[in-house]
């Protein structure tokens, strides 16, 4: 395993940087780490074709599920400024790291 640091987390607002749904803003709800992607909201629909199974009641038809993205190609987009930004880390006072915005200094939760 690396010891990467991964600076997109789960429920983070962010924008997809590249693709053909580039500049749509989005949560992120699911991370998968071994696989260096991310699931977006709303973002990289693809159309899944289901039969139908009465056994299960599950009706068939097309089906829209969001596929990954790869984490390079999202930035997170900061709250205050809203605009995507690439972040730091800094220690506080009681020596907790939280994560910053670089363009305009404010502290991302």
């Amino acid at each position: 395993m690396s010891t990467q640091v991964w600076k997109v987390h789960l429920n983070d607002t962010v924008m997809v940087m590249t693709g053909k749904d580039k500049g749509k803003i989005g949560k992120v709800i699911k991370v998968l780490r071994a696989k260096k992607q991310v699931v977006v909201e709303k973002a990289n629909i693809a159309l899944k074709h289901s039969k139908p199974n009465p056994y299960a009641n599950k009706p068939g038809g097309i089906v829209e599920k969001e596929m990954p993205i790869d984490i390079s190609n999202v930035q997170v987009v900061c709250s205050s400024c809203t605009k995507p930004a690439r972040l730091g880390y800094r220690l506080t006072d009681d020596n907790k790291k939280i994560r910053y915005c670089r363009k305009c200094n404010e502290a991302i939760s």
